[in-house]
């Protein structure tokens, strides 16, 4: 597929972009800064400007489609995660802005283009427990995608109000549009560096209910969300599938959540945030768990 991608440079984009044109598809990554992938052009942008949006959508996805003679076409896809990606990095009413207002102006420049397959990036943030003022319980366990998401903060009310955009724009097109609640990414190095620290402070991952989603695994759960047709809207929590803490969740809940509803039975080590769905619905298998990537950890 020819995918226009947004905010392909960031965290998580620059892992998901790789794999995807590993897969096969055509990517073009529409930020502010370039990616620099070989195989994936950039064209810089931005999205609060719609009408930036709209010429952008509709154009060459690199040099090499100039010698098709076919001209600047709509893209087969729109993969969408750029945004001010968490609270306190800038102004809320800018975070409010941009991501708001960004996500109308992708998803609207797609659905009147024609462009039948949407995926937006929204966020395990609301939940309500990750940017919380003080420390805030979930309703119930594990998070699912049918829970009442109720988000104190801007950036967690900002892709609340994104995934009702969704659904509007989903309704009135017919298109699929699905929005990945997209846990707390972690790259390759990143468990050698920070799950040490983890471990031996679990209570810092708390506001995350412990979840954690790899970024390459990621990438698959955006190639699947591609190949899956005719879902209409859908919101999928995008995590894999254990906590991501050394801890088995008799311990976690009686700890950290001891007043918590448990709304069914648990595995020991199944994440808090459940992928159930994502797992039943697209086929996902995380091919990345921390205990592979720290040598010794299964020790």
């Amino acid at each position: 597929m020819r995918v226009f991608f947004t905010g392909g440079s960031g965290k998580a984009g620059k892992h998901v972009i790789p794999y995807l044109a590993g897969q096969g598809h055509k990517v073009l990554n529409f930020d502010r800064v370039p990616l620099r992938h070989a195989q994936v052009h950039d064209l810089l942008g931005d999205i609060t400007d719609a009408g930036q949006v709209y010429s952008a959508m509709n154009a060459h996805a690199g040099y090499d489609e100039l010698e098709t003679g076919l001209g600047a076409r709509p893209f087969d896809a729109v993969v969408h995660f750029a945004a001010i990606p968490r609270m306190m990095m800038c102004a809320d009413t800018e975070t409010w802005r941009v991501n708001v207002v960004g996500t109308y102006n992708v998803i609207e420049a797609a659905v009147k283009m024609g462009i039948r397959k949407i995926i937006i990036a929204s966020s395990e943030t609301t939940y309500g427990v990750c940017f919380a003022d003080g420390l805030a319980d979930p309703h119930s366990l594990p998070l699912t995608e049918d829970y009442d998401i109720d988000p104190m903060d801007t950036y967690g009310m900002s892709k609340k109000v994104n995934e009702v955009t969704a659904r509007s724009f989903a309704r009135r097109s017919g298109a699929d549009i699905y929005a990945l609640r997209i846990g707390n990414v972690v790259e390759p190095h990143e468990y050698a560096t920070l799950f040490p620290s983890y471990f031996a402070n679990p209570q810092v991952r708390r506001r995350n209910a412990f979840n954690y989603v790899d970024a390459r695994d990621l990438g698959q759960i955006v190639d699947l969300c591609l190949a899956a047709d005719g879902l209409g809207f859908q919101v999928f929590n995008a995590c894999n599938s254990t906590n991501g803490i050394n801890l088995p969740n008799d311990q976690l809940l009686a700890r950290f959540f001891p007043d918590v509803p448990v709304t069914r039975p648990l595995s020991p080590w199944e994440s808090l945030m459940s992928n159930a769905k994502i797992r039943a619905v697209l086929g996902f298998r995380d091919a990345h768990d921390w205990r592979d990537e720290l040598p010794g950890a299964r020790d």
